[in-house]
Protein backbone atom coordinates (compact mmCIF):
# COMPACT_ATOMS: atom_id res chain seq x y z
CA UNK A 1 0.00 0.00 0.00
CA UNK A 2 1.04 3.51 -0.95
CA UNK A 3 1.48 6.22 2.05
CA UNK A 4 -1.43 8.21 0.33
CA UNK A 5 -4.19 4.92 0.65
CA UNK A 6 -3.23 4.38 4.26
CA UNK A 7 -4.16 7.94 5.09
CA UNK A 8 -7.40 7.93 3.63
CA UNK A 9 -7.89 4.49 5.18
CA UNK A 10 -7.18 6.04 8.68
CA UNK A 11 -9.63 8.48 8.14
CA UNK A 12 -12.31 6.03 7.82
CA UNK A 13 -12.79 6.28 4.25
CA UNK A 14 -14.23 2.50 3.89
CA UNK A 15 -14.00 0.76 7.08
CA UNK A 16 -15.83 -2.58 5.74
CA UNK A 17 -13.42 -3.14 2.95
CA UNK A 18 -10.25 -2.53 4.69
CA UNK A 19 -11.31 -4.74 7.63
CA UNK A 20 -12.61 -7.78 5.25
CA UNK A 21 -8.73 -7.21 3.55
CA UNK A 22 -7.51 -7.91 6.82
CA UNK A 23 -9.65 -10.38 8.26
CA UNK A 24 -8.97 -12.48 5.07
CA UNK A 25 -4.78 -12.04 5.41
CA UNK A 26 -5.45 -13.36 9.23
CA UNK A 27 -7.36 -16.33 8.27
CA UNK A 28 -5.08 -17.39 5.38
CA UNK A 29 -2.31 -17.21 7.95
CA UNK A 30 -3.51 -18.44 10.82
CA UNK A 31 -6.79 -19.87 10.11
CA UNK A 32 -9.29 -19.92 12.90
CA UNK A 33 -6.98 -20.37 15.80
CA UNK A 34 -6.55 -17.23 18.13
CA UNK A 35 -3.48 -18.05 20.56
CA UNK A 36 -3.96 -17.12 24.10
CA UNK A 37 -0.88 -15.75 26.24
CA UNK A 38 -1.10 -15.76 29.75
CA UNK A 39 -0.14 -12.62 31.18
CA UNK A 40 1.29 -12.51 34.87
CA UNK A 41 2.08 -8.94 36.22
CA UNK A 42 4.28 -10.35 39.07
CA UNK A 43 5.16 -6.27 40.32
CA UNK A 44 3.65 -2.75 39.79
CA UNK A 45 6.26 -1.51 41.28
CA UNK A 46 8.27 0.83 38.52
CA UNK A 47 11.18 3.21 38.59
CA UNK A 48 9.85 5.43 35.93
CA UNK A 49 8.01 8.89 35.24
CA UNK A 50 5.85 8.50 32.24
CA UNK A 51 2.78 10.55 31.99
CA UNK A 52 0.57 8.20 31.34
CA UNK A 53 1.22 5.62 33.13
CA UNK A 54 -0.47 4.77 36.05
CA UNK A 55 1.96 2.59 37.03
CA UNK A 56 4.62 5.37 37.65
CA UNK A 57 6.97 6.10 40.12
CA UNK A 58 4.99 9.36 40.79
CA UNK A 59 1.61 7.97 41.32
CA UNK A 60 1.21 7.71 45.30
CA UNK A 61 -2.02 6.81 45.56
CA UNK A 62 -1.31 3.22 44.21
CA UNK A 63 -1.24 0.49 46.70
CA UNK A 64 2.21 -1.40 45.31
CA UNK A 65 3.21 -5.17 45.57
CA UNK A 66 5.59 -7.51 44.45
CA UNK A 67 4.73 -11.05 44.17
CA UNK A 68 7.49 -13.55 44.96
CA UNK A 69 9.15 -16.51 42.95
CA UNK A 70 7.07 -19.33 44.24
CA UNK A 71 3.90 -17.09 43.64
CA UNK A 72 4.77 -16.53 40.06
CA UNK A 73 5.72 -20.09 39.44
CA UNK A 74 2.29 -21.31 40.78
CA UNK A 75 0.46 -19.05 39.01
CA UNK A 76 2.14 -19.70 35.49
CA UNK A 77 1.67 -23.34 36.47
CA UNK A 78 -2.35 -22.62 37.15
CA UNK A 79 -1.76 -20.80 33.44
CA UNK A 80 -0.01 -23.90 31.68
CA UNK A 81 -2.89 -26.47 33.63
CA UNK A 82 -5.64 -23.94 31.39
CA UNK A 83 -3.80 -24.52 28.23
CA UNK A 84 -1.77 -21.61 27.68
CA UNK A 85 0.97 -22.06 25.38
CA UNK A 86 2.76 -18.66 26.83
CA UNK A 87 3.23 -17.12 29.52
CA UNK A 88 3.97 -13.51 29.94
CA UNK A 89 6.32 -12.39 32.80
CA UNK A 90 5.00 -8.69 33.11
CA UNK A 91 6.88 -5.75 35.77
CA UNK A 92 7.09 -2.17 35.87
CA UNK A 93 10.83 -1.28 35.43
CA UNK A 94 11.61 -2.86 38.96
CA UNK A 95 15.31 -3.46 39.78
CA UNK A 96 14.56 -5.09 42.73
CA UNK A 97 14.31 -8.09 40.26
CA UNK A 98 17.65 -9.12 39.95
CA UNK A 99 18.91 -10.53 36.57
CA UNK A 100 19.38 -13.71 38.66
CA UNK A 101 16.21 -13.99 39.97
CA UNK A 102 14.49 -13.47 36.85
CA UNK A 103 16.48 -16.07 35.10
CA UNK A 104 16.05 -19.08 37.96
CA UNK A 105 12.15 -17.81 37.11
CA UNK A 106 12.73 -19.00 33.76
CA UNK A 107 14.59 -21.44 34.10
CA UNK A 108 11.99 -22.91 35.88
CA UNK A 109 9.00 -22.73 33.98
CA UNK A 110 11.30 -24.03 31.12
CA UNK A 111 12.57 -27.11 33.32
CA UNK A 112 8.58 -27.63 34.36
CA UNK A 113 6.06 -26.93 31.41
CA UNK A 114 6.61 -26.74 27.85
CA UNK A 115 5.44 -22.90 26.82
CA UNK A 116 7.27 -20.58 25.54
CA UNK A 117 8.32 -17.26 28.00
CA UNK A 118 7.87 -13.99 26.97
CA UNK A 119 9.32 -11.02 28.75
CA UNK A 120 7.93 -8.00 29.26
CA UNK A 121 10.27 -6.26 31.84
CA UNK A 122 11.16 -2.91 30.24
CA UNK A 123 14.43 -1.00 30.51
CA UNK A 124 16.47 -3.55 31.73
CA UNK A 125 20.06 -3.68 30.47
CA UNK A 126 20.80 -5.41 27.20
CA UNK A 127 23.96 -7.79 29.20
CA UNK A 128 20.81 -8.99 31.64
CA UNK A 129 18.67 -10.04 28.01
CA UNK A 130 21.18 -11.79 26.81
CA UNK A 131 21.65 -13.88 29.67
CA UNK A 132 17.85 -14.64 30.49
CA UNK A 133 17.54 -15.25 26.30
CA UNK A 134 20.35 -18.12 28.09
CA UNK A 135 18.05 -19.37 30.15
CA UNK A 136 15.54 -19.63 28.15
CA UNK A 137 13.53 -17.13 27.73
CA UNK A 138 11.73 -17.18 23.93
CA UNK A 139 10.43 -13.72 23.47
CA UNK A 140 10.54 -10.16 24.66
CA UNK A 141 7.80 -7.30 24.61
CA UNK A 142 8.93 -3.54 24.43
CA UNK A 143 6.49 -0.89 23.00
CA UNK A 144 7.32 2.54 22.09
CA UNK A 145 4.02 3.60 22.58
CA UNK A 146 5.18 6.21 19.73
CA UNK A 147 7.58 6.52 16.80
CA UNK A 148 7.55 10.52 16.94
CA UNK A 149 11.19 11.23 19.44
CA UNK A 150 10.16 14.55 20.64
CA UNK A 151 6.33 13.13 21.55
CA UNK A 152 8.26 9.93 22.87
CA UNK A 153 10.76 11.93 24.96
CA UNK A 154 8.25 14.34 26.56
CA UNK A 155 5.59 11.09 27.47
CA UNK A 156 8.45 9.49 29.05
CA UNK A 157 9.53 12.43 30.97
CA UNK A 158 13.01 13.09 28.79
CA UNK A 159 13.92 9.79 27.96
CA UNK A 160 15.80 9.12 24.55
CA UNK A 161 13.88 7.79 21.51
CA UNK A 162 16.90 6.05 20.14
CA UNK A 163 17.80 4.42 23.29
CA UNK A 164 14.73 2.25 23.15
CA UNK A 165 14.92 1.56 19.92
CA UNK A 166 18.20 0.27 20.09
CA UNK A 167 17.26 -1.95 22.83
CA UNK A 168 14.53 -3.53 20.07
CA UNK A 169 17.46 -4.14 17.84
CA UNK A 170 19.53 -5.63 19.98
CA UNK A 171 17.25 -7.74 21.25
CA UNK A 172 16.42 -9.22 17.81
CA UNK A 173 19.90 -9.75 17.48
CA UNK A 174 20.08 -11.54 20.79
CA UNK A 175 17.65 -14.24 18.87
CA UNK A 176 14.38 -12.98 20.51
CA UNK A 177 11.37 -13.32 19.07
CA UNK A 178 10.31 -9.25 19.44
CA UNK A 179 7.43 -7.14 19.73
CA UNK A 180 6.53 -3.93 19.61
CA UNK A 181 4.33 -1.40 19.08
CA UNK A 182 2.22 2.43 20.09
CA UNK A 183 -0.80 3.61 21.68
CA UNK A 184 -3.35 5.14 19.29
CA UNK A 185 -5.14 8.49 19.29
CA UNK A 186 -2.30 10.00 21.64
CA UNK A 187 -3.17 13.71 22.54
CA UNK A 188 -1.99 16.05 19.82
CA UNK A 189 -1.56 13.31 17.09
CA UNK A 190 -3.03 13.06 13.92
CA UNK A 191 -3.96 10.68 10.91
CA UNK A 192 -0.49 11.79 10.12
CA UNK A 193 1.29 10.39 12.94
CA UNK A 194 -0.57 6.88 12.79
CA UNK A 195 0.86 6.64 9.35
CA UNK A 196 4.45 7.69 10.43
CA UNK A 197 3.88 5.14 13.20
CA UNK A 198 2.22 1.92 11.09
CA UNK A 199 5.61 2.85 8.43
CA UNK A 200 8.17 2.72 11.38
CA UNK A 201 6.34 -0.30 12.87
CA UNK A 202 6.72 -2.32 9.46
CA UNK A 203 9.77 -1.29 8.28
CA UNK A 204 11.16 -2.90 11.99
CA UNK A 205 9.74 -6.12 10.96
CA UNK A 206 8.37 -7.43 14.27
CA UNK A 207 7.19 -10.51 14.86
CA UNK A 208 4.57 -8.94 17.13
CA UNK A 209 2.86 -5.48 17.01
CA UNK A 210 0.63 -4.43 19.25
CA UNK A 211 -1.68 -1.30 19.26
CA UNK A 212 -4.23 -0.07 21.34
CA UNK A 213 -6.51 3.04 22.23
CA UNK A 214 -5.26 5.74 24.60
CA UNK A 215 -7.19 5.25 28.01
CA UNK A 216 -6.19 8.42 30.46
CA UNK A 217 -5.61 7.69 33.69
CA UNK A 218 -6.92 9.94 36.45
CA UNK A 219 -3.87 9.42 38.58
CA UNK A 220 -1.84 10.94 36.19
CA UNK A 221 -0.92 14.50 34.47
CA UNK A 222 -2.51 13.23 31.17
CA UNK A 223 -5.79 12.55 32.79
CA UNK A 224 -7.72 15.16 31.65
CA UNK A 225 -7.00 14.21 27.81
CA UNK A 226 -9.85 12.82 25.75
CA UNK A 227 -9.40 9.13 25.50
CA UNK A 228 -8.21 7.71 21.93
CA UNK A 229 -10.37 6.43 19.16
CA UNK A 230 -11.26 2.11 19.39
CA UNK A 231 -12.11 2.89 16.04
CA UNK A 232 -8.56 4.51 14.86
CA UNK A 233 -6.98 1.55 16.89
CA UNK A 234 -8.84 -0.84 14.67
CA UNK A 235 -7.86 0.57 11.37
CA UNK A 236 -3.77 0.75 12.75
CA UNK A 237 -4.28 -2.74 13.59
CA UNK A 238 -6.03 -3.71 9.52
CA UNK A 239 -3.32 -1.91 8.21
CA UNK A 240 -0.03 -3.35 10.12
CA UNK A 241 -1.87 -6.98 9.52
CA UNK A 242 -1.98 -6.40 5.41
CA UNK A 243 1.28 -4.93 5.79
CA UNK A 244 3.12 -7.62 7.87
CA UNK A 245 0.74 -11.08 6.74
CA UNK A 246 2.82 -13.26 9.41
CA UNK A 247 3.30 -10.92 12.56
CA UNK A 248 1.30 -11.39 15.53
CA UNK A 249 -1.05 -8.92 16.12
CA UNK A 250 -3.01 -8.92 19.41
CA UNK A 251 -6.60 -7.49 19.92
CA UNK A 252 -5.66 -5.49 23.27
CA UNK A 253 -7.17 -4.85 26.65
CA UNK A 254 -7.27 -1.24 26.25
CA UNK A 255 -10.00 -1.36 23.65
CA UNK A 256 -12.47 -3.37 26.41
CA UNK A 257 -11.39 -0.51 28.51
CA UNK A 258 -12.95 1.93 25.92
CA UNK A 259 -15.42 0.09 24.47
CA UNK A 260 -16.73 -3.52 25.94
CA UNK A 261 -16.82 -6.58 23.44
CA UNK A 262 -14.14 -4.58 21.30
CA UNK A 263 -11.37 -6.93 21.94
CA UNK A 264 -13.78 -9.55 20.20
CA UNK A 265 -14.67 -7.27 17.14
CA UNK A 266 -10.84 -6.65 17.07
CA UNK A 267 -10.00 -10.89 15.77
CA UNK A 268 -12.76 -10.13 12.78
CA UNK A 269 -10.32 -7.34 11.96
CA UNK A 270 -6.95 -8.72 11.21
CA UNK A 271 -5.73 -9.61 15.69
CA UNK A 272 -5.00 -13.26 16.13
CA UNK A 273 -4.33 -12.86 19.84
CA UNK A 274 -5.71 -12.20 23.00
CA UNK A 275 -3.35 -11.81 26.21
CA UNK A 276 -5.72 -12.21 29.25
CA UNK A 277 -3.97 -11.66 32.91
CA UNK A 278 -3.79 -14.60 35.20
CA UNK A 279 -2.55 -12.22 38.29
CA UNK A 280 -4.04 -13.33 41.27
CA UNK A 281 -7.41 -11.28 41.74
CA UNK A 282 -5.93 -9.36 44.80
CA UNK A 283 -3.47 -8.25 42.97
CA UNK A 284 -4.67 -7.78 39.37
CA UNK A 285 -6.52 -4.28 39.82
CA UNK A 286 -3.15 -2.65 41.10
CA UNK A 287 -1.92 -3.41 37.85
CA UNK A 288 -3.33 -0.59 37.27
CA UNK A 289 -1.63 1.05 33.56
CA UNK A 290 -5.05 2.92 32.34
CA UNK A 291 -8.66 2.58 34.16
CA UNK A 292 -9.99 -1.07 32.95
CA UNK A 293 -6.41 -2.56 32.24
CA UNK A 294 -7.67 -5.80 33.42
CA UNK A 295 -11.67 -5.50 32.66
CA UNK A 296 -13.16 -8.62 31.35
CA UNK A 297 -10.89 -11.18 33.42
CA UNK A 298 -12.26 -13.66 35.82
CA UNK A 299 -13.08 -12.30 38.88
CA UNK A 300 -12.84 -15.18 40.68
CA UNK A 301 -8.99 -15.67 40.73
CA UNK A 302 -6.69 -16.48 37.77
CA UNK A 303 -8.55 -17.87 35.26
CA UNK A 304 -8.64 -18.24 31.19
CA UNK A 305 -12.04 -18.54 30.79
CA UNK A 306 -13.50 -15.50 29.85
CA UNK A 307 -10.53 -15.23 27.40
CA UNK A 308 -11.81 -18.48 25.66
CA UNK A 309 -15.33 -17.24 25.85
CA UNK A 310 -14.91 -13.99 24.03
CA UNK A 311 -12.73 -16.51 21.36
CA UNK A 312 -16.09 -18.55 20.51
CA UNK A 313 -18.30 -15.39 20.64
CA UNK A 314 -16.12 -13.83 17.93
CA UNK A 315 -16.17 -17.69 15.95
CA UNK A 316 -12.75 -18.90 16.41
CA UNK A 317 -10.99 -21.72 18.30
CA UNK A 318 -8.52 -21.13 21.19
CA UNK A 319 -5.09 -22.45 20.54
CA UNK A 320 -2.69 -23.84 22.97
CA UNK A 321 0.09 -23.33 20.85
CA UNK A 322 3.28 -21.52 21.45
CA UNK A 323 2.27 -19.51 18.44
CA UNK A 324 5.57 -18.53 17.16
CA UNK A 325 5.21 -15.94 14.15
CA UNK A 326 5.90 -17.49 10.77
CA UNK A 327 8.16 -14.66 9.95
CA UNK A 328 10.37 -15.82 12.42
CA UNK A 329 12.91 -19.00 12.31
CA UNK A 330 10.74 -20.74 15.63
CA UNK A 331 7.97 -23.32 14.61
CA UNK A 332 5.11 -22.97 17.10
Amino acid sequence: MKAHDILIALIGADDPSLFAHAHEIRQRVFGNEVYIRAIVEFSNTCNKHCRYCGLRADNRTLRRYRMRAYHILETVAAAVDQRAGTVVLQSGDDPSYTAEYIGELVRQIKARHDVAVTLSLGDRGLDEYAYWRECGADRCLLKLETTDPARYKQLRQGEDFSARLHRVEELRRMGYEVGSGVIAGLPGTTPVDALRDILFLTDLGLDMIAVGPFVPNPDTPMAGNAPGSVDLSYRMTALLRILNPEANIPATSALDALRPGSRTLALTRGCNVLMPSMTPAPLRGDYAIYPGKNAGTDEDGPSLASARQAVRDGGFISSSAKGFSPRGSHVG
